[in-house]
């Protein structure tokens, strides 16, 4: 997994430390192994398998993924075959970001086995996966580790065993199809065609326009923190390209989205996944988009809501929108049976906004950071010793000048690690917090110009240390006018 990242910079290391307090953001292992679900010795640690009056039965299980790591998942599969005529299909679930327990993709499993597909859900990794670090890599090695389970599961026919992928899995499942010919197929749900931190910051902007945020404020959560961030290495997997391994996909591939997907740009992934897979001459790719769906394919009336079915982390999860199973199920079966569709592709429904790249000279945030934190921090921290140099303006000014350039960031990145939420309140469009801290830039700028007239209207009160730490000061504040420009903390 390419990954370019910067690494912080020394000179702000004290800002990094507030940073990685409250930021996450938005991931060489041996071979897993698989197992029998009679309960035959194959990398299987544990297998116990139940009917239940819905007509499905339960296998849960333990298997080793990637770099051995035991994954505990639950195997379900319809008690009488649906179709008798040949073994049935299997697939395996991806989950999406964050913890991924396999209760999320209960409706999904349940649907995918009555419609007599064997489906393994499995809880993810806790182990080399982290809110600072991911490894597609890693996931990929789980995944493929849950295929030859299937595939060695008694009933299932093991040349049609695929992947199905959700948001995050939509990176996962492509990449882990893209490495072994044991993939049948792949099915992606609310994929991205993009890398993860441009993915990330149109979700977030998406969500501010919602709570009706405009003005500078989502610029700077898109632009100079998603910049900053970058170049500090605390987004995991920002740079991940998911082109080059969609180009090497050569199963037949279903890739859905939400008509109402609000959390990865659904027109332009659509586009690029057509564009590229098509490009590397795969000629079995569909392309869907689900009516009334939100990124998860489940129930909504605008994306942002959720209707029906159980909830999940408190949250109703939705049912699942009309259609989403049912396509899903045909087109395995019609894979299965070798008949997989000719590419075709839904028209794009109506996108919002389109998503912008990180822009470039990702290295300017850190370094203009340390530039102002050592003006501004070190008049403040050394001071003047006597009380007769002191320079009132001074000293206000290193105050309001911390206090706003250590506020900025962290004001804007927190919607990272929070979500929009944190936003609230919201006065004429703009968080309170936010407001604030514009007018706090306003601040520093009237007393930047008031100190640099008090020093050198009082020049000769001052020794040669008091001078050169008005200087420093004074250079912070001459350099916050461009900083607080780039940031918007200047704009309506």
């Amino acid at each position: 997994m390419p990954r370019s990242a910067a690494r912080p910079l020394r000179p702000v290391a004290l800002v990094m430390v507030l940073l990685s307090a409250v930021v996450p953001v938005w991931l060489s292992s041996p071979d897993a192994h698989a197992a029998n679900a009679d309960g035959r010795h194959n990398g299987l640690i544990r297998h116990d398998g139940r009917i239940r009056n819905d007509g499905l039965i339960r296998d849960e299980v333990t298997f080793r993924g990637g770099a051995g790591l035991p994954l505990h998942g639950t195997v379900v599969a319809p008690a009488s075959p649906a179709r008798h005529e040949v073994r049935a299909p299997g697939i395996v679930l991806l989950g999406g970001s964050g913890p991924g327990p396999r209760t999320e993709y209960r409706q999904e499993a349940e649907t995918l086995a009555r419609a007599g597909i064997v489906t393994l859900v499995f809880d993810k990794r806790t182990v080399g996966y982290s809110t600072l670090h991911r490894d597609f890599g890693l996931l990929a090695d789980d995944a493929l580790a849950g295929v030859r389970l299937l595939r060695s599961r008694t009933g299932v026919d093991p040349s049609t065993v695929g992947l199905w992928g959700f948001s995050e899995g939509g990176w996962v499942a492509p990449l882990a199809a893209a490495r072994s010919g044991d993939v049948a197929y792949v099915i992606t749900i609310g994929g991205s065609g993009l890398d993860p931190l441009r993915t990330q910051t149109w979700n977030l902007t998406t969500h501010l326009r919602h709570r009706r945020i405009t003005g500078s404020f989502p610029h700077a959560v898109a632009g100079p923190a998603a910049q900053l961030l970058y170049s500090a290495g605390l987004f995991p997997a920002a740079d991940y390209d998911p082109l080059p391994v969609l180009a090497r996909l050569r199963q037949p591939v279903l890739a859905l989205w939400g008509a109402y997907d609000n959390q990865v740009p659904p027109a332009e992934s659509a586009r690029i996944f057509q564009r590229t897979l098509g490009k590397a001459g795969n000629r079995r790719v569909t392309i869907r988009f689900l009516p009334g769906a939100a990124h998860n394919g489940h129930r909504t009336t605008d994306g942002f809501d959720r209707l029906g079915g159980p909830r999940f982390a408190g949250n109703p999860l939705g049912a699942l929108a009309p259609g989403y199973a049912d396509t899903m199920a045909s087109w395995v079966w019609a894979v299965a049976a070798g008949r997989a569709p000719s590419s075709s592709a839904f028209p794009a429904p109506h996108q919002q906004a389109v998503s912008t790249p990180l822009p470039g000279g990702t290295g300017y945030e850190a370094a203009a950071l340390a530039l102002l934190l050592t003006g501004f921090a070190g008049y403040a921290v050394t001071g003047i010793r006597r009380p007769a140099t002191r320079c009132r303006p001074a000293r206000r000014l290193a105050v309001l000048g911390l206090t706003t350039v250590v506020g900025t960031p962290l004001c804007t990145l927190s919607i990272y690690v929070a979500g929009e939420g944190v936003a609230a309140p919201v006065i004429a469009g703009r968080p309170l917090a936010w407001l604030l801290l514009q007018l706090c830039a306003v601040g520093v700028l009237a007393l930047t110009a008031v100190t640099a007239t008090s020093a050198w209207r009082h020049r000769n009160r001052y020794t040669r240390a008091t001078r050169t730490r008005l200087i420093a000061l004074v250079t912070a504040g001459a350099l916050f006018l461009p900083w607080a420009l780039h940031w918007g903390l200047l704009a309506g």
